[in-house]
């Protein structure tokens, strides 16, 4: 008897992780540079393992598609892509640990001034400098949630003054109208906010403004979030320093002038690149699918763009 629900999965990532599914699931692996085989057509449920152009070319071919799944926990980059109805899910919760991770490495590298030490060591020259601390500071993070909360729970032995602003307001969490009161008071900035049309180059002159000189800026959401001219200008200025592991236009161009600013660390969009993300997104991908076949709720659907 022909199985009831097809999946597609990327071969390469999902065989060793996707595990034991129910026997009306049919798995179909497709590679990279592979074509969609007659079976993959007939697919209900997309887990979107795939780039941006091939996912443009494929979902208007399944006709029987009712559900994409991705492991990114941002969905700016194939939300366009969804036909009506079509639920899209994201990945959020996947990426909480070594995101926050990321973030406090970055808060303390900044405040450690370890940059600049690296730089020092590569000349050979033993200069002292003075470093701060994080106790006592005042974080404020932008886009609080899964993430927002795994940030701050790393953060409280440091005892560090956590403000919390997320668009949609709740108790405990403010909404960005609050950000003209809270950029001064804020000693590091920490953007988790997906990529929409209301969040995009949110982080502008006049927010760059409003924050505290010598503040740090932390983006661990996307490039896009930042209008990188304006960065450009404050960093020039030296009124704040950045620790960016996203940017825009990304990849960051060889000779692009934030290579060079003083105060700055860049990664390349790694935070949430841990040994354990696909482990966490096909165990996310097995209870997607449970729901699914038994007509439950799905999980993290996207609403509102996010």
């Amino acid at each position: 008897m022909r199985p009831s629900r097809l999946v597609l999965l990327v071969p390469e990532r999902a065989a060793e992780h996707l595990g034991a599914l129910p026997d009306s699931v049919e798995v179909v692996y497709v590679g990279r540079g592979d074509d969609l085989p007659a079976r993959a057509l007939e697919a209900e449920f997309l887990v979107a393992g795939y780039g941006r152009g091939r996912m443009s070319e494929w979902i208007p071919r399944l006709p029987r598609l009712r559900v994409v799944q991705t492991i990114s926990a941002g969905v700016d980059w194939v939300l366009p892509l969804i036909p009506a109805g079509v639920t899209l899910c994201n990945g959020s919760g996947v990426h909480d640990t070594p995101v926050a991770e990321w973030v406090v490495a970055a808060l303390l590298a900044l405040t450690k001034r370890f940059p600049d030490f690296r730089d020092l060591q590569r000349e050979g020259l033993w200069k002292d400098r003075t470093v701060g601390d994080l106790e006592g500071s005042t974080v404020l993070i932008l886009g609080y949630g899964s993430i927002g909360r795994a940030v701050e729970r790393r953060l409280e032995p440091f005892g560090v003054k956590v403000l919390r602003v997320s668009r949609t307001p709740r108790e405990g969490v403010h909404d960005l109208s609050a950000l003209p009161d809270l950029l001064p008071q804020a000693d590091s900035v920490v953007l988790l906010l997906p990529l929409t049309d209301q969040t995009r180059s949110l982080v502008g002159r006049d927010f760059l403004g409003q924050m505290k000189p010598g503040a740090l800026l932390v983006n661990a959401g996307r490039g896009g979030l930042v209008d990188t001219a304006a960065l450009i200008e404050a960093l020039t200025a030296r009124r704040i320093r950045a620790a960016l592991d996203v940017t825009d236009p990304e990849p960051l161009p060889e000779g692009h002038p934030l290579w060079a600013l003083p105060e700055v660390l860049i990664t390349p969009h790694v935070a949430g690149a841990s040994p354990k993300l696909l482990e966490r997104a096909y165990r996310l991908v097995r209870e997607q699918i449970r729901r699914y076949l038994a007509g439950e709720p799905l999980l993290n659907v996207v609403e509102h763009g996010y």
